[in-house]
């Protein structure tokens, strides 16, 4: 026996096969709309929110301390800031952390499926953080226009090439959506090394726990990576993820032993060694607990 729903008005209306069904509208995800949190108004906020909100709040958790600013000294504003990515902390410990000539016309790439699944929450991300809509796992052409128009008029752009956080406290192989807008818009690639924040907002923890004295959190700047001549994404996007390397090598020994290691092509990966779950939390402990000499994979 077939169940026979309500009819209409009381229920929905037969669509007749002969006529195309219009498109749905979606608001959500990668189609949703951030126009208006870069008009005066909302930037406007935006700069109270991060300069007299997150800033204070990120001291209080996180005690931030920034190396290498002035590796960017002469670099003019649109550039893509680069980072490991192992916390929530890390976007709002970027976007304080740039120079103000960068920070105040900023936009974060961030996961269309992650901070877009609702209108509030995409707002929210918007209004706050400056965040526009991308996807994780291609570089999706709305995403990817969104982006290079942004930069075109002047707006500098925050990426987490990884695609998401940590699952183990190492790195992930980098994704080339920031070498690609390099190419196609011809601005500069600023590699950045975030170390801490993991340790103070591990995932899957609810809230963050405030950093013990002298156990705050660091950010490393790297220097300005432009495309070179000849130069594809692919290679481009390598060179990114091994200067990053290069500036955790850096903070875990010293600047010369670091630079000795990058001339020779043996810079330690963030990925970590190949090998089995309990083997990779033993080399990440051994790497925290000494600061001197070249990490070794057990």
């Amino acid at each position: 026996m077939r169940l026979v729903g309500p009819r209409f008005p009381l229920g929905k209306p037969n669509w007749p096969a002969s006529i195309p069904r219009p498109p749905v509208t979606r608001r959500t995800g990668v189609d949703y709309e951030t126009e208006w949190a870069r008009n005066y108004g909302s930037r406007l906020a935006r700069a109270v929110i991060v300069d007299d909100v997150l800033r204070p709040v990120l001291h209080l958790i996180a005690s931030p301390t920034v190396h290498g600013e002035d590796r960017l000294a002469g670099l003019e504003p649109p550039a893509i800031f680069v980072a490991n990515h192992h916390s929530h902390l890390d976007t709002s410990l970027l976007l304080t952390s740039l120079p103000e000539r960068f920070r105040h016309k900023a936009v974060v790439a961030a996961a269309a499926d992650y901070f877009f699944t609702t209108r509030a929450k995409g707002a929210v991300s918007a209004l706050a953080i400056g965040a526009i809509p991308m996807e994780r796992t291609k570089v999706g052409r709305r995403s990817a226009d969104l982006a290079a128009g942004l930069l075109a008029d002047g707006w500098n752009l925050i990426m987490f090439p990884e695609g998401g956080r940590s699952p183990d406290g190492w790195g992930r192989a980098f994704r080339g959506g920031a070498a690609y807008l390099a190419l196609r818009c011809g601005r500069p690639v600023v590699p950045l090394y975030l170390e801490g924040t993991g340790r103070l907002w591990k995932r899957g923890k609810r809230w963050p726990k405030v950093a013990a004295k002298g156990e705050g959190v660091h950010l490393v700047f790297g220097a300005p990576l432009w495309p070179e001549e000849g130069e594809d994404a692919r290679r481009l996007g390598a060179r990114v993820e091994q200067t990053v390397g290069a500036l955790a090598d850096e903070w875990s020994t010293d600047w010369w032993s670091a630079r000795r290691r990058a001339a020779a092509g043996t810079t330690p990966a963030l990925t970590g060694p190949a090998a089995g779950a309990w083997r990779r939390a033993w080399a990440l402990d051994a790497d925290a607990s000494s600061r001197s000499g070249r990490r070794a994979w057990p």
